[in-house]
């Protein structure tokens, strides 16, 4: 039985390589490509694929917020993250969101068939260099990162401010997320609040700074 897997990346060229790749192999097929993480999510729940390589980097729902849903609606379901990111804290939050493979976009070609039979065999994967800033970690014991106020956010107020933080309006993200535009203020100020920030260009340095957008 062949590997089922889902490809996500908001990249065309990206998406065009994978699949060439993936399609190489005589175990592995490629049943669906998103440039769009809220349909990656969509999709996995339909075609409960084993595997789904998401890019980490993605317009309007962030690659680790769409891998923390469709980790939680079916562990069956294995995420490979793809990064242009090899910093601890980008690292830390993919397999915190139950990614179980991490690889970095510029060794892809190389490491990715790799990466997927040793996901597929129940292991964790990662490049090469990510494997060395966790181990370093390892070895110091302490990242010795500035605490992150993410934790405070609730995923919603997350999803948010990401959305904010990409240029869109309250009536934007009320129309993006199916909600009121009064929901989407009260959650703004609520954001603000908790994070202790009078504007939103705070918030989107804040955005920024914790990885929830790249505007790339």
């Amino acid at each position: 039985m062949k590997t089922k897997i889902i490809l996500v990346d908001d990249h065309k060229v990206v998406l065009e390589g994978l699949h060439a790749l993936l399609e190489q192999q005589h175990d592995m097929t490629v049943v669906a490509e998103a440039d769009d993480s809220r349909i990656a999510v969509q999709k996995a729940k339909e075609l409960q694929p084993n595997i789904v390589l998401m890019d980490v980097a993605m317009p309007g729902l962030n690659g680790i917020e769409a891998t923390r849903q469709i980790t939680s609606e079916n562990r069956q379901v294995k995420v490979i993250v793809l990064s242009m990111l090899a910093d601890r804290r980008t690292v830390a939050k993919a397999f915190g969101a139950g990614a179980m493979g991490y690889v970095l976009k510029e060794c892809a070609s190389r490491d990715i068939i790799q990466a997927i039979r040793t996901v597929m065999g129940g292991h964790v994967y990662m490049s090469s260099q990510v494997a060395g800033i966790v181990v370093e970690d390892y070895v110091q014991n302490m990242p010795r990162l500035n605490p992150s106020a993410l934790p405070i956010l609730s995923a919603r107020e997350q999803e948010i401010l990401q959305l904010l933080a990409e240029g869109q309006s309250s009536k934007e993200t009320a129309s993006t997320l199916h909600l009121s535009v009064k929901t989407v203020d009260a959650h703004r100020k609520k954001i603000m609040d908790k994070l202790a920030v009078n504007s939103v260009a705070e918030l989107v340095k804040y955005a920024i700074r914790e990885g929830l957008t790249s505007l790339e």
